[in-house]
């Protein structure tokens, strides 16, 4: 009798087990089930934290500003990265960036793990467009360029005073009045401008981290002078991008105008001229520029150093060889540029040397001076030959290009000028009948 009630109590238990088992399997599995669907991907994008590319989310960032002799060694110190580590990423990262150029004032970052101060990657900027990445657990170094946004920019006055002064007042920066200088040099004698010259001019800001970086080249511009319009329209001719005036003569000549950016002529070619040093009368066959020391001096043409040498007269100077006919001289640098020397090739604007007073000088200057066929002649009144104009073939599609920049011109304002309605044109009306 015992042996079957213990049967039947073992049989009940082993029901209810079942059934207890059934109910709490149920939710359980629903909840499995329920972890292994996958959120949306914009969910777990929206979530995400990118910093210079890396995925940081979770990590902790720091960021900071190199001090003065701050090496890589001691701003990584207090993050608890080894010396071995250090020194594996100084050795191998020279090829891609040398740590030791490391400098004050430059923006760098550490990035750590949530619940480590044990630095995972280091980021450090040269400049405002590059960044370095150190990855410290890999010992991978890459360099990089932030996203770059770029905005048209478009300015207009009248000019009041001189061209430098009145440029920047209207928020031109020095870059782009260096290039309108260089682009209408030949055409107008920026010495001589009058009150109530014109000028309109369009390019671009290179904008990173919505902080204004740098220029780019002018798109296109205008300039009025003594009552004479002139339009700088860009156009590729022969796979070669140029400006060229409202009639179709180029802008380009063989020389730049000037041997330094937009500075001041202090004296000029004079055949009876007071030496300031050796207190006598005597020709002064150049064109002085003054300028302060250091002021970067550009060859105004392609062609070969001949001399690059100091002596005590001229100072630092280098002299180029253009072609058969005319030659360039650069008399009292402060110092020579590097691998400028005899038999070196120029281009056009290049960088030979920076001004100073070296020689017989009495303040930092460019003494330039100009050959032609073999005698020297005053650079300032020198007529270069332009470049080819417009080409025939070219001259339909050039007449549409500028059709299309004067329009963009006539739009850009100049302050104190009323602005300029273009009237709408009549709707055609139906002739009465019997007309």
């Amino acid at each position: 009798m015992k042996k079957t009630w213990i049967g039947i109590a073992a049989l009940v238990i082993l029901i209810g087990a079942a059934s207890s088992l059934q109910f709490f399997s149920l939710p359980f599995q629903a909840e499995k089930e329920a972890e292994i669907v996958e959120p949306p991907l914009i969910d777990s994008l929206e979530n995400q934290v990118f910093l210079y590319g890396i995925n940081v989310t979770g990590l902790n960032i720091v960021e900071g500003t190199v001090s003065k002799n701050q090496t890589l060694g001691s701003i990584l110190a207090p993050f608890n990265v080894p010396y071995q580590i250090i020194d594996q990423i100084a050795k191998k990262s020279k090829e891609i960036f040398d740590v030791r150029g490391i400098a004050a004032n430059k923006k760098f970052t550490v990035v750590t793990p949530a619940d480590s101060t044990k630095a995972q990657f280091f980021i450090y900027e040269p400049n405002p467009s590059e960044y370095v990445v150190f990855n410290l657990d890999s010992i991978d170094i890459y360099k990089a360029e932030k996203p770059v946004e770029y905005r048209t920019k478009e300015a207009g006055g009248i000019i009041n005073s001189n061209l430098s002064a009145d440029m920047t007042g209207q928020g031109v920066t020095y870059d782009i009045i260096d290039q309108f200088a260089d682009l209408y040099g030949w055409s107008i004698d920026f010495g001589a401008l009058q009150k109530g010259d014109k000028y309109k001019v369009s390019y671009q800001e290179k904008i990173i981290d919505g902080i204004v970086v740098g220029v780019s080249d002018i798109q296109t511009a205008f300039f009025e002078h003594k009552g004479e319009p002139y339009y700088a329209i860009p156009f590729e001719q022969n796979g070669e991008i140029n400006f060229y005036d409202q009639d179709g003569n180029s802008f380009k000549k063989a020389f730049l105008r000037d041997p330094l950016k937009y500075s001041r002529i202090s004296s000029r070619y004079n055949l009876r001229r007071f030496h300031p040093v050796q207190k006598r009368y005597k020709a002064h066959l150049g064109t002085d520029y003054a300028a302060p020391k250091g002021t970067e001096i550009r060859s105004v043409g392609e062609g070969t150093v001949t001399d690059a040498r100091y002596t005590s007269a001229n100072g630092n100077y280098v002299k180029i060889k253009h072609n058969g006919t005319y030659t360039t001289q650069y008399l009292h640098m402060s110092k020579i540029a590097k691998g400028i020397k005899p038999g070196t090739r120029i281009r056009q604007g290049q960088v030979i040397g920076y001004v100073g007073s070296t020689g017989l000088a009495t303040g930092p200057h460019l003494c330039f001076r100009f050959w032609k066929n073999g005698k020297q002649e005053d650079w300032l009144k020198e007529k270069i030959p332009p470049s080819e104009p417009i080409e025939a073939k070219y001259r339909m599609a050039f007449e549409s290009k500028k059709t299309e920049y004067m329009e963009r011109l006539a739009s850009i304002r100049i302050p104190g000028e009323p602005e300029i309605l273009v009237a709408e044109a009549p709707k055609p009306t139906t002739p009465p009948k019997g007309e």
